[in-house]
């Protein structure tokens, strides 16, 4: 006798978007569903109970929502984001749930961090907010020459390779620095120390996953090392940048614009409307005064293509899990 459908419960199911990726695929791949709108916390992580998966965004799961987990049988956390550092995974590991991350197309959040660099470079922000209000001068708009820039990319996995590869139709220079080399990024881009990438680089990118070795590669003696005037783009991970650091670099003119979908303690931010609230992240509320500072709420990523590779790599997963079957998307 066969068991019954493999039952995955949904924490912060976007009735706006998923839905429609959510009902088609579970029912083409034999899941049920359990519907939780909320981030997932004490209070409704029971919700869970008799599944054999969460499916997340995110949203981070600590040490003792993981024992909650593992105390209702729970095989996997899967989340939808490539990203998965919100997540405990050591001790996830430890008390044997397995955890798998979600891959979707690079294209979109490549080509958004070009918008942003080449937004960065012509001073877009000011001239967006200045035509609000119908001031339509010239004084403090004058940008800067795209194609002659030399850009820096930070990591040549999937997205950077992309980004690389894309900006070839624009003629830069392009340098790059990855722990790993890609044979197809060289027909692009010249591999070159992080240092080189730093003194040479006129608009940096980053396209990173962030851990203990990387934590604050961009800090005050990173900086330091870079051209008057870089432009610095991250629409990896917040982490991956000293917030206190890019502050002064801003504010001493070294930096002469940033432009970041992604920051250091975005938890709680991302997604909410927080137009009537105190915001309670000091450096957001700071970078956004900046004229030459662009802040997006990590929305790179967000096509209506990758919305639904998010959605299928995490309910695929979480069947490859149940049926013990090889899971390419488990991380650990």
């Amino acid at each position: 006798m066969g068991r019954g459908k493999i039952k995955v419960c949904v924490f912060n199911y976007r009735e706006f978007d998923e839905a429609q990726y959510f009902k088609k695929i579970s029912e083409e791949l034999g899941v049920e569903l359990i519907i939780c709108r909320e981030t997932p916390t004490l209070s409704n992580i029971q919700l869970a109970d008799g599944c054999d998966c969460i499916s997340i965004i995110t949203t981070p799961i600590d040490g003792k929502l993981i024992e909650k987990l593992h105390e209702m049988n729970i095989k996997l956390i899967s989340t939808r984001t490539v990203g998965f550092d919100h997540i405990d995974i050591k001790y996830a590991k430890e008390l044997g749930i397995h955890v798998s991350n979600a891959t979707y197309s690079p294209n979109g959040v490549a080509d958004y961090a070009i918008m942003l660099m080449m937004m960065a470079a012509r001073n877009m922000k000011r001239i967006m907010e200045r035509g609000n209000i119908q001031d339509f001068s010239l004084q403090g708009l004058l940008g800067r020459e795209f194609s002659n820039m030399k850009i820096g990319i930070i990591g040549t996995g999937r997205i950077g390779e992309t980004v690389v590869r894309h900006l070839s139709g624009f003629g830069n220079e392009v340098l790059a620095y990855s722990l790993y080399e890609n044979e197809e990024v060289k027909k692009f881009a010249k591999y070159v120390s992080l240092d080189e990438l730093l003194n040479e680089s006129d608009i940096i990118s980053l396209h990173t996953p962030v851990d203990d070795t990387n934590y604050h590669m961009i800090d005050a003696k990173s900086i330091s090392k870079m051209k008057d005037k870089v432009i610095i783009v991250n629409t990896a991970r917040g982490a991956l940048i000293d917030t206190k650091a890019l502050l002064e670099g801003i504010e001493s003119g070294k930096v002469g614009a940033a432009a970041l979908d992604v920051i250091e303690n975005e938890a709680g931010l991302c997604y909410n409307d927080l137009k009537s609230e105190v915001l309670n992240n000091r450096d957001l509320a700071v970078l956004k005064s900046y004229p030459n500072v662009i802040v997006t709420p990590h929305m790179a990523f967000y096509t209506n293509q990758d919305v639904q590779e998010m959605v299928y790599s995490s309910l695929k997963s979480c069947v490859l899990e149940v049926e013990g079957k090889e899971n390419q998307w488990r991380v650990v």
